[in-house]
């Protein structure tokens, strides 16, 4: 098995309800950062070495056909040139939506670095490269998050092949992506989660099972 369809697009662009959307379509196993963070003490040093240059994509992705979200959105460049038959998703929303969003959640998460239990730092310091990596240092204001936006979204775009990406909203549905994977629509609705509250409870549970372990 190898990557078949490769998610562009940053965290809260959809990315999770497309990563259920890919397995619903038998696009999947979908990778997304819910995986890596089933066995952080193998993926999170693959991670960290690809951010240094030492990727080992097959060793990451073993298993799985596609994957989205952070950390595979930040090395869309990488990828693409690995996987050179695979179709690219670049989920997007309005720049100022996602800033909004962005920086009530994943950026405010960024910044607790040092209330995080000891057994999460590598976890924690991985995460904040790669974000670095895709554009997104601290410090960015909302117009600035924005800007940083679509700038990904422009680099995205020239790295990738017009015929091998799609550009796509989840609330556009099933209709866009089926016709890009060329597979049936399906009847029931479109997958639809990880709304902001969602987000707080999931990292509140991975915070507390963190401290149990530690």
């Amino acid at each position: 098995m190898t990557l078949q369809v490769i998610g562009a697009g940053v965290g809260r662009t959809g990315t999770n309800s497309l990563r259920l959307a890919l397995n619903q379509l038998g696009r999947g196993p979908c990778y997304h950062m819910y995986e890596l963070a089933l066995n952080p003490p193998v993926n999170v040093p693959l991670w960290a070495a690809a951010v240094d240059g030492h990727a080992d994509w097959e060793r990451i992705f073993t298993g799985y056909e596609s994957a989205v979200d952070w950390p595979t959105a930040g090395f869309f460049q990488e990828l693409s040139a690995a996987y050179p038959s695979a179709k690219f998703v670049l989920t997007i929303r309005s720049p100022e939506s996602w800033a909004e969003s962005f920086s009530e959640t994943i950026y405010k998460v960024l910044a607790m670095g040092d209330q995080v239990p000891e057994v999460m730092k590598p976890w924690f310091d991985m995460v904040i490269a790669v974000v670095r990596k895709t554009g997104f240092p601290f410090g960015l204001d909302l117009p600035g998050l924005a800007k940083a936006f679509v700038a990904h979204s422009e680099a995205v775009k020239a790295a990738v092949p017009a015929e091998r990406l799609l550009i796509y909203q989840v609330k556009d549905g099933w209709g866009p992506l089926c016709a890009f994977l060329d597979v049936p629509t399906p009847t029931d609705p479109f997958p639809r989660t990880n709304d902001r509250s969602e987000f707080w409870d999931a990292i509140a549970a991975n915070m507390a099972k963190a401290n149990a372990a530690s």
